[in-house]
């Protein structure tokens, strides 16, 4: 299904941030109110039915089952036929009238039933992704400040703004255009765009996208793009470009739908027009007819491949990996390459204390060193002192109060501790020798820098005493998947983020990830994901910010990891892990390994008994109640056989496998 998202007008008001007013409900969708109907209808006739009542109790109900859930499918099908196509959607519906016509009306109605279902979830998903591309347009705010040629200020629409405009972004405000800063120094959040766990320092001649959020200090920015141009628009527009143009996907035995359905409709028609033709009666040639429609209709074919495809969707989702849909349960299984995030990927998301390296001249003990860190960062909200004061409260250590606290954005925090003034922050900003105890301390800073550490400098009354080591922490169950997802595709996986290439390297060699592409911006992930596909393979994408949610559109399949991701980035991707652990990822992909194999174990059933009856009613005389028992018990067969992946059991073969 192909959908078209329209850009909303900037709001005038303050920036949003897409809360649940603007996401669409399931039943405002005219198709899920249809098949809620028939839905219930068909709960009311079943049990009347299986409970001997008279017919004119549950007779009218089937009926209206069958209009409710019916008639838009139908309708479709009867546009496809108007168009020379033939689709499964009017097969369908045509299965389930003859059905009815030679009174197996519940297995009629069951087949309305869920084809309605089926098509009210497609449409959700498709509306769900739509709110969730408008929604992302809410980063950029509404209006920006412009400064006129006398230092003048103006409140202007962000789109008003063009190349050439200088703009005042205040301390906590989000950035109205793409741009350099020309005066001013602070730290500003650009994880939407880049992936980076930590608030990125900005100084005069650094570069600021739209919608990221400034933090304590004030900016003064040349705007550089048109807002149209922006990454962030650049961003919604790739999305709508890979939603609109990503190939139409189909399960497994719709793809045989077309010549199926003509040859079926072509050989009932057959069987009916030309023994009357040459003086059949009436009765006897519409029963062989009829007859040869019901066992050769689909519906034993169709149910080879849904339930095991729902059961394995079902499973998954017990164990925390929403699969969207049964396509995308059927094409997991066929990824043979992985492109993996970074930051909330591969690892926690959450900068935290790896390294506390105190100078021997101090005659500081690491808890020592950490407890004076902890105390001054305390009054901080700057994500690198929640880093510290947290592995301090892990140790147990007692924080003494805290007098005369001061910050400086980009540099870092000073503050009175027990009577002696402690400074905690960049080490480049903080230094000004390189010899003794400072030349010490900037050794260390480097080393830690090597290694993709945040470093930041301790100073006890003017005197470097120590430095911590900060970085965002690997998954403990990272190493081991990537390992498995390189022996299900049989090449390992590829580490894109926006991040800067040493912190990369740092985490790929943790991960055991060989291929590392760093300092990619949302377009060149979508770049490197297209090059892959252009090279014949068929790329899974694992992510979980606004800038991954391009390259999860883009990508065959997409997973998005659920506990810290995007509204965006969720709604993008065709898979969700809601519990955050990286290793039902490959395990959800052997999942699907396992369910096509059922799948085509399912179709060579069907097959049989389907060929085996329609033989048997062109041959000789196939008994009506006899064909519908073969019928319905190869529906039994392979729906049952479906149901095995149900079991706790197949996501327990699926984690051993590879």
């Amino acid at each position: 299904m192909s959908f078209t998202l329209t850009r909303p007008v900037a709001p005038a008001g303050p920036v949003r941030t897409g809360g649940p007013g603007r996401r669409t409900r399931i039943l405002a969708l005219p198709e899920a109110r249809w098949a809620a109907a028939a839905l219930l209808l068909f709960l009311a006739a079943l049990p009347l039915q299986l409970l001997g009542a008279p017919w004119w109790t549950w007779g009218p109900l089937y009926a209206l089952t069958y209009v409710t859930g019916g008639w838009e499918p139908g309708w479709e099908g009867l546009k496809a036929l108007r168009e020379k196509t033939l689709d499964v959607d009017l097969l369908m519906v045509v299965a389930a009238l003859g059905a009815a016509a030679i009174g197996q009306v519940l297995d009629g109605a069951l087949l309305i039933v869920i084809f309605a279902t089926s098509g009210a979830l497609e449409a959700f998903a498709t509306a769900r992704t739509a709110d969730s591309v408008r929604g992302l347009l809410d980063l950029a705010p509404a209006k920006a400040t412009r400064l006129g040629e006398a230092g003048a200020e103006e409140t202007v629409p962000t789109e008003e703004l063009a190349v050439g405009d200088v703009i005042l972004v205040r301390p906590g405000e989000r950035v109205g255009a793409d741009g350099r800063v020309l005066d001013g120094a602070s730290e500003v959040d650009q994880a939407t765009i880049t992936g980076e766990p930590l608030p990125v320092a900005k100084e005069p001649g650094d570069e600021v996208f739209a919608g990221t959020l400034n933090g304590t200090g004030a900016l003064r920015v040349a705007v550089e793009r048109d807002p149209s141009d922006s990454v962030i628009a650049r961003i919604v527009a790739m999305v709508e470009e890979a939603s609109g143009t990503k190939a139409p996907t189909q399960l497994f035995i719709e793809k045989a739908e077309q010549r199926y359905s003509i040859g079926m409709v072509a050989a009932t028609v057959a069987l009916f027009a030309v023994p009357l033709a040459f003086g059949a009666a009436l009765q006897p040639t519409l029963l062989r007819a009829m007859t040869f429609m019901i066992v050769a209709s689909p519906c034993a074919v169709v149910l080879a491949t849904m339930p095991p495809l729902l059961s394995a969707i079902a499973n998954a989702g017990r164990h925390g990996v929403l699969i969207k849909s049964a396509v995308v349960m059927e094409r997991l299984g066929l990824i043979d390459a992985v492109a993996l995030d970074k930051t909330g990927t591969l690892t926690e998301g959450t900068p935290r204390v790896t390294d506390i390296r105190p100078l021997v001249s101090s005659g500081l003990t690491e808890d020592a060193l950490l407890t004076l860190a902890a105390a001054a960062e305390h009054p901080s909200e700057h994500p690198l002192a929640r880093a510290v004061t947290e592995a301090a409260r892990t140790r147990g250590l007692a924080l003494p109060p805290v007098a005369d606290f001061a910050s400086a954005p980009g540099t870092g925090v000073t503050a009175t501790v027990d009577g002696r003034k402690v400074a905690v922050g960049s080490p480049a900003r903080l230094l000004d020798v390189r010899t003794g105890e400072a030349g010490a301390a900037a050794e260390l800073a480097v080393q830690l820098e090597e290694d993709g550490r945040t470093a930041a400098l301790v100073v006890l009354d003017g005197t470097p005493v120590g430095v911590l080591g900060i970085a965002d922490r690997l998954r403990t169950d990272a190493r081991s998947t990537v390992a498995r997802l390189a022996r299900l595709t049989g090449c390992t996986p590829v580490l894109v983020t926006g991040d800067n290439p040493r912190a990369a390297a740092r985490v790929a060699a943790e991960a055991g990830i060989d291929d590392v592409r760093a300092g990619l911006l949302p377009q060149d992930k979508v770049h490197a994901v297209k090059a892959m596909e252009s090279a014949g393979r068929k790329v899974l994408v694992v992510g979980d910010g606004v800038n991954d949610a391009p390259a999860l559109a883009a990508a065959h399949t997409g997973i998005a990891m659920g506990r810290a991701g995007s509204d965006l980035a969720l709604e993008t991707a065709d898979a969700v892990v809601v519990r955050d652990e990286l290793a039902t990822v490959p395990t959800a992909v052997a999942l699907s390994r396992r369910c096509r194999r059922l799948v085509v174990q399912n179709l060579v059933i069907a097959a049989v008994f389907i060929t085996g009856l329609v033989v048997w009613d062109l041959a000789g005389t196939l008994p009506l109640p006899l064909g519908v028992a073969g019928h319905e018990g190869s529906t039994v067969i392979v729906g049952l056989n479906g149901l095995r992946l149900l079991r706790d059991a197949a996501w327990t073969r699926a984690e051993r496998d590879h």
